[in-house]
């Protein structure tokens, strides 16, 4: 079952795609709901206002009689306030001027003295919220009559208070909230479910990709995707497909060089391993004759150098066989209960070097690897560490120290110059010396090579390094032959 990534391409496509619709859906949303409350508003403001002038015109002549304020006032609140939703209130105007305030408690919403002392000089309206209700109130006074010379104040007619309920209003406005809402709601769920059906049909050939491109990686070269289409992701197919055409055979024509190469070398030391047999053991007798038969030196150096080169020569076709074994994969190990304190001596005892190497190490220590592949890496360590090192050579063995390793850790050490900065890197690198320099040098530069190719097919590893007092410092650590034996 594949893991859900919430940072994967598709959700962050189908998230854009959902936020685009989202953006688009609230603006056009906010822009209907804005639109349609102005209208609402206005337009109910309009009715009020306009009902409230007509009432005005229909109730109050241009010439009143004297003292009917009292009727006039009461016709008025009947007229304005018999609609529903509505109440009126009709407020004697004072003299000099003073604003009239209607009674507290007679309309839904309160006047203030501002809102009168407006409404003394024509229509003014003004929308407001008591306890969450929206309400529209309007004020107005009658400016355009005759009054009496000698006594103005009995004819003078009442302000008029209107206070209406945009109630209904509300609720036709949060109903059509609502139905936004829902509206959204289903957009945004719609453009999710398009987006992840558009990013899945837009992504697949891209997963598809990947998997090639992973397959490719794994080295499975003959893999290959289907092209379906003549869009852009249909053009990247097929660009694929050449590359993975080219590199397969670019790589099987690799592989074939290299096979004849490993071949040709194989061949190669083995065709010469007979010869250089016989070459050893001639020049062995003729340097050996020179020296008895007592003649010039020149003649007896002569000898000895062609032995020693061809002795040379033998040693390097060994090491080239061996790696062609390596790289071949016939390479295998032969597992036994070696005593590691009792091989390391053969091995320096086989070589002379037991008196120039300082051993360190238990004497019980058994481990289950391949002693002549052991005999290999010890030899080799310890006489590139004699050749290229100075004295005093240690050679450490025992247990490793990490918590649950078993096997040996052996350390080959030298005071030497150590490694040269551009020989560490490469140092088991296949030919690589120390005095690379050098027209001639000892040693074919394929001992470290072939030792840790040994350290390797133990499963074990082989590592170099410069010590803190000087000198190489050769780290070897093989497992315990068991555990592999048991998988």
């Amino acid at each position: 079952m594949r893991r859900l990534r919430f940072t994967g391409l598709r959700v962050r496509l189908a998230a854009a795609f959902t936020a685009v619709a989202l953006l688009a859906s609230v603006l056009a949303s906010g822009i209907s709901y804005v639109l349609l409350r102005r209208v609402m508003l206005q337009r109910a403001q309009d009715a009020v206002i306009n009902d409230v002038r007509t009432t005005l015109a229909q109730q109050i002549p241009p010439a009143l009689p004297p003292d009917v304020e009292p009727l006039v006032a009461a016709s008025l609140e009947d007229a304005l306030g018999s609609m529903p939703g509505r109440e009126a209130v009709a407020v004697t105007v004072p003299l000099r001027g003073e604003t009239g305030l209607p009674p507290p408690g007679v309309l839904d919403v309160p006047v203030t003295r501002e809102f009168a002392g407006r409404a003394m000089r024509g229509v003014v309206f003004q929308r407001v919220q008591r306890h969450g209700t929206p309400y529209l109130l309007v004020g107005a006074r009658v400016t355009g009559y005759e009054t009496t010379a000698d006594e103005p104040w009995r004819t003078t007619p009442p302000m008029v208070f209107v206070s209406a309920s945009l109630r209904r209003e509300a609720s036709d406005l949060a109903l059509f909230t609502r139905t936004l809402l829902i509206a959204d709601a289903l957009a945004l769920a719609a453009a999710l479910a398009l987006a992840l059906l558009a990013t899945g049909g837009v992504l697949r050939p891209v997963r598809r990709l990947g998997a090639a491109a992973r397959a490719l990686g794994e080295g499975m070269l003959d893999t290959r995707v289907r092209v379906r289409g003549r869009d852009e992701l249909a053009d990247l197919a097929e660009t694929f497909n050449r590359t993975a055409e080219a590199l397969e055979r670019t790589v099987t024509e690799l592989r074939a060089m290299e096979a004849a190469s490993r071949r040709f070398v194989a061949d190669v030391s083995h065709e010469l391993r007979t010869p250089l047999t016989s070459m050893i053991a001639m020049t062995d007798v003729l340097a050996e004759e020179a020296a008895e038969g007592g003649e010039g030196g020149g003649g007896g150096t002569a000898a000895r150098l062609v032995a020693d080169e061809t002795r040379r020569l033998g040693a390097l076709v060994e090491h080239l066989i061996e790696i062609s074994r390596f790289d071949a994969g016939a390479a295998a190990l032969v597992l036994d209960d070696v005593n590691v304190a009792a091989a390391v001596g053969a091995t320096l005892r086989a070589r002379g070097w037991r008196e120039e190497v300082a051993v360190e190490g238990p004497a019980d220590l058994f481990v289950r690897l391949d002693p002549r592949r052991f005999d290999v890496i010890v030899a080799n360590l310890a006489g590139n560490a004699l050749k290229h090192g100075r004295p005093p050579v240690s050679l450490r063995f025992g247990r490793p120290e990490r918590e649950g390793a078993g096997g040996v850790r052996v350390v080959v050490a030298d005071r030497g110059s150590g490694l040269p900065a551009d020989v560490a890197p490469v140092v088991f690198d296949r030919f690589v010396k120390a005095e690379a320099a050098r027209s001639r040098s000892e040693g074919s530069g394929l001992g470290l090579s072939i030792a840790r190719e040994n350290a390797l097919l133990h499963g074990g590893t082989l590592e170099a390094a410069n010590g803190p007092e000087g000198g190489a410092v050769f780290t070897l650590w093989l497992p315990d032959g068991e555990a592999e034996e048991l998988l």
